[in-house]
């Protein structure tokens, strides 16, 4: 079973190295692609002089399109069997990726979330966005008759067979909910793991906005009901 790790970054140069080097230290990863979203902080260099070392590939778009434009573009040049998604900051820990393969490997599951609300450890931060995943995961379960708790973890597994078909038109942080709407519209067996949650604040870079919420829960109602 060949492993794509795809990491989608922007404005990066802080913790790209460092996620890298985790990633590495697994000693799981086939391949390593990296879509650098148009960064202008230094992370595009530190990428060009790393592009082609081991595993490790690198995509660059010319200006900044957005976390689901990356990851579609990493889903595209992806060689592996199976892929897994990995934000570039360390808010998730490379550390979960056995219990997260376990279950593809086992032949139980197509696609795996790494669930933040199933008891792993976790540094308690930001409660308005815990309240905004847990109402947007209940909106998932509703809508698609599901029994999911985490619909907006970054942390998404998949064999390739699931996601060659299958067109992605979200350009941000729509990515997961539209993502996990057309997958669930298709009946593969998905699967959630606990893991672990470091969240960073907006003091240390981080990107999504409450707003995104809105954006989210019309995008899970658009796709309930449009293919």
């Amino acid at each position: 079973m060949k492993i794509t790790v795809i990491i989608p970054a922007y404005n990066e140069k802080n913790t790209i190295e460092e996620i890298l080097q985790r990633v590495q230290m697994m000693e799981m990863a086939d391949e390593i692609l990296i879509v650098d979203d148009g960064s202008v902080d230094g992370t595009r260099e530190i990428l060009q002089s790393l592009d082609g070392i081991g595993p490790i590939r690198v995509i660059f778009h010319d200006v900044n399109q957005g976390k689901g434009a990356a990851v579609t573009t990493g889903m595209k040049h992806a060689t592996g069997d199976v892929m897994i998604i990995q934000d570039a900051d360390l808010e998730y820990d490379p550390r979960d990726y056995p219990a997260l393969f376990q279950p593809i490997q086992e032949d139980i599951a197509d696609v795996v979330y790494g669930s933040r609300f199933l008891g792993g450890p976790r540094r308690p931060a930001m409660f308005w966005h815990m309240v905004a995943n847990k109402v947007l995961t209940l909106l998932t379960n509703v809508l698609y008759n599901n029994i999911l708790t985490d619909m907006e973890t970054g942390y998404k597994v998949f064999r390739r067979e699931i996601v060659e078909d299958l067109t992605i038109h979200a350009k941000s942080f729509d990515f997961e909910p539209e993502f996990t709407a057309k997958i669930m519209k298709r009946n593969v067996r998905i699967f959630e793991v606990p893991i672990s949650f470091n969240p960073r604040d907006y003091s240390e870079g981080k990107k999504i906005k409450l707003s995104d919420a809105f954006v989210a829960v019309w995008t899970l109602f658009k796709y309930r009901f449009v293919d």
